[in-house]
This record gives C-alpha cells, sequence and structure tokens, in this order.
C-alpha cells in the first residue's frame, strides 16, 4: 500500500482546531495552500504537547543557532476562524517529529499516522553533525503531514494551540475535573451532584 505525503514548505494557514461541543471535541490540525486542505485527527494531549514542545525548540534554536525570535504576537492578529470546511480526516495522528533547519532557520512538523507505535513526541534540531545513527524512524509506509514554517507562524501556532486546548470544559473547582453542562459527582462532595 502506497502512502502520501501531505507537505505544505510553507502553508498559507496551519491551525489547531477542534469539530464538536466541549467534552466530545475532535482535534484537528488542518494546513492550507496551493488549492489543498489536509485535516488530520489527534488527541487533546498531543495538541497541548506540540505546543510546548514547539516553545522548547524554538528557545534551543536561539540558544544553540542564535536564532531572532519574534515577539508574543499581538492580540489583534490572532487568528480566531474556525477551521476551513470541509474537515475530513485524512488520518488519525500517532507520532509527531519536531525538527529545526538550520540552513532555512525554520521549523519543521511532521504529522505522521498512527501505526504499531506508540504516540509519542519527538523533539531534534537538523544540523550539520550526523547522529542519526540512535534515531528510530516511524514506518516509512505510513501516511505523513509535514509543515515547514517561521518562527513567527510557529508562535502564532502556539498560541492557538494553547487557546484550543484550553477551550473545553471549565474545571470543578474542587477536584478538577472537568464539569459536563448537567455537573459531575465530584469526589471530595462523597459523589454528591455539583
Amino acid at each position: 500500500m502506497t502512502h502520501q505525503v501531505h507537505a505544505f514548505e510553507p502553508p498559507e494557514r496551519f491551525v489547531a482546531g477542534t469539530v464538536g461541543p466541549p467534552g466530545e471535541r475532535t482535534f484537528f490540525l488542518q494546513a492550507r495552500g496551493g488549492g489543498r486542505l489536509v485535516s488530520v485527527a489527534l488527541e487533546k494531549v498531543q495538541v497541548s504537547l506540540l505546543a510546548e514542545k514547539l516553545e522548547e525548540l524554538l528557545t534551543e534554536a536561539q540558544r544553540r543557532f542564535g536564532v531572532e525570535l519574534p515577539e508574543l504576537p499581538a492580540t489583534g492578529t490572532a487568528d480566531n476562524d474556525p477551521l476551513d470546511t470541509p474537515v475530513d480526516e485524512e488520518f488519525r495522528v500517532g507520532t509527531l517529529g519536531l525538527a529545526f533547519d538550520v540552513d532555512t532557520s525554520t521549523v519543521v512538523i511532521e504529522a505522521i499516522a498512527a501505526g504499531e507505535t506508540e504516540v509519542e513526541v519527538a523533539l531534534g534540531e537538523d544540523d550539520d553533525e550526523d547522529d542519526d545513527d540512535d534515531v528510530v524512524e516511524p514506518d516509512e509506509d505510513l501516511d505523513r503531514l509535514r509543515v515547514r514554517l517561521t518562527p513567527q507562524e510557529t508562535r502564532r501556532f502556539i498560541e492557538r494551540a494553547r487557546r484550543v486546548v484550553n477551550a473545553g470544559r471549565q474545571p470543578c473547582p474542587l477536584c478538577g475535573q472537568p464539569l459536563d453542562p448537567a455537573g459531575h459527582l465530584c469526589p471530595r462532595h462523597n459523589g454528591y451532584h455539583r
């Protein structure tokens, strides 16, 4: 079976977003460019980890390679638009790979379809050293989405991803579990409805 590599280098738009009501949301990464639209599904924790690891990658690129990091985006420039339609899931993400390309000063994000490997986030930098002996590549026969972003675009992606993750159900002030619209059985109240 052949695999597809959906490459957007660079995309017109690359965002994290959701479909569905809080508590039943499906998370997506969506890339648009060149008349194409690709949406891949993933878990909320993957979106959260992706934002966290991208921030670490930018910090490390600045430390190691002297990359100039942009200021946090102004509040008026935030992309708050919904996902582009139709939202057709190409595949479910199993592995996320990150790299910093020193030659072009860009961040490369690769979302690889779920296969027989466990969900993980790999963090690395592309530099002139050949230390690829330790790197375990995911199955080459899996579909993948590859996106190349500037540090400014990466910062915008991080901010939106964090907003999307935090926009879910409010946590219970006592136990921290998400509150459903009808309330929940709070363990701190011995199972009484809250």
